[in-house]
């Protein structure tokens, strides 16, 4: 923006994307869509170029052990699996409801019902092994706990280590 001089006003009358959301962009309070920052950066003479590439997530030692024992979990989540665990899930929703406050866990507590009380076997799979802020937080008030052994909780946590 300071090679073009374009102000953030500017730039969103050129983009048609909201000054707010280009504001909270620039202070990192927001991620942009691809589209959204390639149409900011074509109003500015530039392209939005995005490579593709694995990478290892900047994960702490806590959220890392809490993905390796979710994805253990996601390995043996089917349908029948699912409606197997069920009960256990909607006990421990219970009871992590009796005890959670504050955002952004009264929520994830909401969004684990959702998926519990939709079957919904694929969005469980996505915050098991998710690794976008959203899946980690939903992580942090999981209701998955009693449904892995003890042995399989110590193989996973060995590797995690």
């Amino acid at each position: 923006m300071l090679e073009t001089r374009t102000s953030q006003s500017g730039l969103s009358r050129l983009s048609g994307v909201h000054q707010p959301s280009i504001s909270q962009f620039l202070s990192g309070k927001v991620d942009l869509s691809d589209e959204q920052l390639d149409r900011l950066l074509s109003s500015m003479g530039y392209r939005l170029e995005v490579s593709r590439r694995p990478i290892k997530p900047d994960l702490t030692r806590s959220e890392r052990r809490s993905w390796r024992l979710h994805r253990q979990l996601s390995d043996k989540l089917s349908r029948s699996s699912l409606n197997e665990w069920q009960p256990t899930i909607s006990d421990n929703l219970l009871r992590l409801g009796e005890r959670v406050t504050g955002q952004p866990h009264v929520r994830n507590l909401e969004r684990w019902r959702q998926l519990l009380d939709e079957g919904d076997v694929l969005g469980f799979h996505r915050v098991l092994t998710g690794l976008d802020r959203n899946s980690i937080e939903m992580r942090e008030v999981s209701p998955m706990g009693g449904l892995l052994t003890q042995d399989e909780r110590t193989k996973v946590l060995e590797l995690a280590s």
